[in-house]
């Protein structure tokens, strides 16, 4: 009886599938006839059936969404090679992942392999990987955001906020002076100074909060008391560094300190408007979430939905989208929901969009214009003047307010980590036309410097101070936090 049903199974299938292939095939051929007096164009661009293929495979491999797919596995793939080789080596797998960006850009592969670059980046394709990256950029914002704990700012020191403002002013006032000294040299066309100069100071003072708080995590330093002010210094700068972006986007844009009012004005309005009404308005939201149940696609659509239109927000006032960003993420509910959204968010923008992020970077970066003793000899200063003014600038004032000099080059440290939050500021400036490729290149190369020597620093601080307590080393009774 199973073999029958079987065997009745077989044939019909054959009968269904022979005979309406027979029928389709019946249909096209007298199809044929209907072809008089149209223009039929063949694509055959030979009599073999081999070339013709090999003909249609090429033309499929240059369609752009080829192109877009070659690429994003190129670039996923010398991504997490280059970050695992660093991460192995005891460096932040950022590092690797920004390398990667340099190697198939034009100062590695584009130099070397220039056909095969030709091939894998044409001009042609880079707008489909811009727009890829600037959404890999809003959901790692957003995430950014996220993971910022407000709560810490109000529980911490006032030591830690004092520290952090230090480690901002001192290195954007150090950036301005250089950017005085190398304006005539290396400031675009019709660029005014004051674009420049600001520009050139908020790239010396930010720091790479999500880099410093993977070290910290990595170094088992999270619950520690010197953790806990690095990172609420870091918080408070990354707060602070980013709303001076968003001044000096907006200076850059209006052309003058006084025509950036209007555009600082609707900024404040709406940071208010997201603090007093977005805010409470998920709070509400939130109360019906169920973490057990996990999210739903509604709560979800309206997270995003936040997200996306905050961006276009800060994006139609002038301060750049990636603020809009941000700020989403900073006014998200915390604990639970935080948690989930960054689970569900994080992976996709650091795996997937990040990397092509780096390598529109790497793209950017033509380490080969600098080609005289000169030009490395201004990076030199670009990288001494960053690490005295942000390393020099939180030292000093950590140990201003009461730490040991251990503690205080730790934090100083800590807090000259640049990472991913500098190639941030830096595609911006750009993107506005502040930056050109040769002190974009000097920049890039002062981020990498700078993220690169905090874990050797903190070794080193701890073999030279090795005999030195920290504060968590004194009794909690004992530490008082000042302020």
């Amino acid at each position: 009886m199973k073999y029958i049903r079987r065997f009745k199974t077989i044939f019909f299938y054959i009968l269904i599938i022979g005979g309406f292939s027979t029928f389709i095939y019946w249909i096209i051929t007298e199809g044929k006839a209907l072809e008089h007096g149209h223009q039929i164009v063949n694509n055959a661009v030979s009599g073999s059936a081999f070339n013709d293929f090999i003909s249609s495979f090429t033309d499929n491999l240059h369609h752009p969404a080829g192109i877009l797919l070659l690429q994003v596995i190129i670039i996923i793939f010398f991504a997490r090679i280059f970050g695992w080789i660093f991460k192995k080596i005891g460096q932040p797998s950022v590092i690797g992942e920004i390398l990667a960006g340099i190697v198939l850009g034009p100062s590695l592969l584009g130099l070397y392999m220039p056909d095969v670059s030709q091939f894998l980046f044409p001009a042609a394709s880079l707008g489909n990987l811009q727009v890829l990256s600037q959404i890999g950029l809003i959901l790692f914002m957003f995430v950014v955001g996220m993971e910022l704990n407000l709560n810490v700012l109000k529980d911490k020191a006032h030591e830690a906020v004092v520290i952090s403002h230090a480690s901002i002013i001192v290195p954007f006032a150090l950036g301005v002076g250089l950017a005085y000294f190398i304006y005539s040299s290396f400031a675009p066309e019709g660029v005014e100074f004051s674009s420049f100069g600001l520009f050139l100071g908020i790239s010396m003072s930010i720091t790479a909060f999500p880099v410093l708080a993977r070290i910290i995590q990595e170094r088992g330093m999270q619950k520690s008391r010197l953790g806990a002010i690095a990172i609420t210094c870091a918080a408070a700068d990354d707060i602070t560094a980013w709303c001076l972006l968003a001044v000096v986007i907006a200076i850059v844009k209006a052309g003058s300190v006084l025509s950036s009012v209007y555009t600082i004005l609707l900024a404040v309005g709406y940071v208010v408007f997201m603090l007093k009404a977005v805010r409470p308005l998920l709070k509400k939201l939130e109360a019906r979430y169920r973490p057990e149940k996990g999210i739903s696609k509604s709560f979800l659509a309206v997270i995003l939905l936040v997200l996306l239109v905050s961006s276009f927000i800060t994006e139609a006032i002038g301060i750049h989208a990636l603020f809009g960003a941000f700020m989403a993420g900073t006014i998200m509910p915390e604990n639970k929901l935080r948690t989930a959204l960054t689970e569900k968010i994080e992976d996709l923008a650091l795996v997937l969009l990040l990397p092509i992020f780096f390598v529109i970077t790497g793209l950017r970066t033509q380490i080969g214009l600098l080609n005289s003793p000169e030009l490395w000899g201004v990076t030199a200063l670009i990288i001494l003047v960053a690490i005295a003014g942000k390393f020099g600038g939180s030292t000093i004032s950590a140990k201003f307010v009461g730490q040991s000099w251990k503690d205080s080059m730790t934090i100083g440290s800590l807090m000259n980590t640049r990472g991913l939050m500098e190639l941030v500021v830096l595609n911006i400036g750009y993107d506005l036309g502040v930056l050109n490729a040769e002190i974009f290149a000097m920049m890039i190369i002062m981020a990498l410097v700078t993220t690169f020597m905090t874990g050797p620093m903190l070794n080193g601080i701890q073999k030279i101070f090795k005999d030195q307590p920290t504060i968590d080393d004194v009794p909690a009774e004992a530490y008082k936090i000042k302020g």
